[in-house]
């Protein structure tokens, strides 16, 4: 899906990532690039204690590897233009396996050779549950205009 101009991009259009399993290393990797040392993601001590009885994956982590799963094409995406309604509606365990389902719910085309689509997104665990939902707006270019010779 990503390898197509704006215009080429249909409403209702579905589109799903490959998968990517949710290491331990990602977690603390993660944790020493933001400072987010929180004893939820890096304490197996701490989170017996929590609803989750073990560790879990930092939102931001799953949002990050999400966004390298859409594999964009350069040229054809401009810019992630932002996120709205962002839940984390699930806990993502070390060992999960998230995939990213996207779904074009819809189009503002902008003036300057570019249009804004905004894509109903789940990221889904190996079960199909979502692990986090909202909507993510991309910003992408209009197809290049071609002389005729």
């Amino acid at each position: 899906m990503f390898n197509k101009y704006y215009e080429e991009v249909e409403v209702g259009e579905e589109w799903v990532s490959g998968g990517r399993t949710i290491t331990e290393a990602d977690i603390v990797n993660f944790a020493g690039v933001s400072g987010d040392f929180y004893p939820l993601h890096l304490d197996r001590e701490y989170a017996k204690n929590t609803p989750f009885g073990e560790p879990i994956a930092h939102g931001m982590l799953v949002l990050s590897i999400a966004t390298g799963l859409m594999n964009f094409t350069p040229g054809v995406i401009a810019a992630f233009y932002g996120m709205d309604h962002i839940r984390f509606v699930r806990p993502t365990l070390i060992g999960d396996t998230i995939k990213v389902r996207m779904k074009a719910a819809e189009k503002m085309e902008r003036k300057n050779g570019t249009g804004v689509i905004a894509y109903k997104t789940e990221i889904v665990n190996q079960h199909g549950d979502a692990v986090i939902a909202g909507k993510l707006r991309l910003l992408l270019n209009q197809a290049p205009v071609t002389a005729e010779v």
